[in-house]
């Protein structure tokens, strides 16, 4: 199959079902992590463990695969087929989710988190396959906005994940119910688990590739090395995802502790702010994708102020239909025009991009830790923006000029998602020492990183003939 010329939307679609599921079961941990430390009086490194154990299976996953593949001296996903293993990883997930109902029925916290361990070590797989085919489904110059675009629906579950698991636990936000009830979470669960088998055959079925084409970009000297480890991008890179994961999730699972803690919020009214987070996930990569539906610059530029507005209406919308008061959240309108700004600013390159919004989520990070009120909390949900396209960014700079390797390049990265939960413990470690808001240091050495292998890999891959056009200032 040779590499499309021009996106192909119909086995794209398909794909990006798996995408919805990561981004509601994950912000719904956000949601989770409050709930249980409440019931089951944890402290908030322990309540942090919702994230470790979800997080860590992404590890235990991929080390998994990479063992398998080592036994059959071949690779485990281009044996089976790229439309197998999504199956088999919707599997894997869907047996997890069962486990919540025996957890919800005995109040087992260990419980809980072996059914997301196991949820997890599904979306391990998965990712490893849907990362690079989301790439492979078209020309390489717009693979990273076909990864952002991926992401943008993500990000419509992780916008409705917290709202819905919310309401399963303390009905709507008109009812005034703050009672925990840990029973109420396994139906949604359960509903999800049955999702996951449906999708799973739906895939199975799709006319999606079992074996894509690699890119033009990525096949060059692939097969002049034995291993995916020693080209220096992917191995810095994958530093960068785990530094990544760590402050996307730290950032949003110590938020409720802060609102709670410092600024007297109950439980049951973060959730829209947590859904605001990961709206801003969504608003940005819905922002960022604009490039993969069309090449023309002009009707680029429109689409570049109609897209994040449209995806803050839906996040609007849901909170109104789940009855939230609306009239706190009108400001954050104003704060989507630094976005805006900041993807005009690296047009269109992934290094670029990189290394601006990793600089202001530096600055988003720096006015929470020193303001106070409403301030600070729109400051660190903004972080969800600027962490937005930040994914496909390091991805695509990562697996460039992997060639024969970029399956295993992949699922080395995707074992370095542990970092979203060594990270949030990290930070809510040291929250004990510092208090949750000062905490927020441990994300700031995150984007500083990140902001390192903009420059780095642009370098790198420059020098293996492989350019994404724009030049970072500073880059060599």
């Amino acid at each position: 199959m040779e590499q499309n010329s021009k996106t192909n939307w119909g086995q794209f679609i398909p794909l990006v079902t798996v995408f919805f599921f990561w981004g509601f079961v994950a912000a719904s941990n956000d949601i989770l992590i409050p709930v249980f430390k409440s019931a089951f009086n944890l402290s908030q490194s322990e309540s942090q463990l919702v994230s470790l154990a979800f997080y860590i299976a992404y590890t235990v996953g991929s080390l998994i695969y990479v063992g398998i593949s080592a036994l059959m001296k071949t690779d485990l996903i281009n044996k089976i087929g790229y439309k197998n293993s999504l199956a088999l990883g919707l599997t894997i997930s869907a047996v997890g989710t069962l486990l919540f109902y025996p957890a919800a029925n005995t109040g087992s916290f260990p419980l809980m988190l072996s059914g997301l361990f196991i949820v997890a070590l599904g979306f391990s797989l998965q990712q490893t396959v849907a990362n690079p085919l989301a790439i492979a489904l078209g020309p390489i110059k717009t693979g990273s906005q076909r990864l952002t675009l991926a992401g943008g629906i993500n990000n419509f579950g992780t916008t409705i994940g917290p709202l819905i698991v919310s309401f399963a636990i303390f009905g709507s936000a008109s009812s005034g119910n703050t009672n925990i009830s840990i029973e109420s979470v396994k139906i949604p669960y359960l509903i999800l688990g049955a999702a996951f088998l449906l999708v799973a055959v739906f895939l199975k079925m799709s006319s999606l590739p079992d074996k894509p084409a690699l890119s033009e970009a990525v096949i060059e000297d692939g097969s002049l090395k034995g291993s995916a480890l020693k080209y220096p991008q992917l191995v810095l890179g994958m530093i960068a995802i785990f530094v990544y994961v760590g402050v996307e999730v730290s950032t949003a699972s110590n938020l409720p502790a802060y609102m709670e803690e410092d600024l007297g919020f109950a439980i049951k009214d973060v959730a829209p702010y947590i859904s605001l987070y990961w709206a801003s996930m969504m608003i940005g990569r819905w922002t960022g994708a604009v490039e993969a539906f069309t090449d023309k610059i002009s009707l680029q530029k429109v689409l570049r102020f109609i897209a994040p507005y449209l995806a803050f209406g839906i996040f609007l919308l849901v909170n109104a239909i789940a009855e939230h008061d609306l009239a706190p959240f009108y400001v954050y309108a104003l704060i989507i025009l630094i976005l805006i700004i900041a993807d005009m600013a690296s047009k269109g390159n992934p290094a670029r991009m990189l290394f601006i919004f990793s600089g202001v989520g530096i600055l988003a990070l720096l006015v929470g830790m020193f303001t106070t009120g409403m301030v600070s909390v729109y400051a660190f949900t903004s972080v969800g923006l600027f962490c937005s396209t930040l994914w496909p960014c390091i991805f695509t700079l990562a697996v460039s000029g992997l060639g024969k390797h970029t399956s295993q390049g992949s699922s080395y990265l995707i074992m370095m998602i542990m970092g979203g939960g060594l990270i949030s413990w990290l930070q809510g470690y040291v929250s004990n020492y510092t208090g949750i808001q000062y905490s927020y240091v441990i994300g700031i050495l995150c984007f500083a990183y990140l902001a390192f292998y903009a420059l780095r890999a642009s370098s790198i891959l420059k020098s293996q003939g492989i350019n994404f056009d724009e030049k970072i200032s500073g880059g060599h």
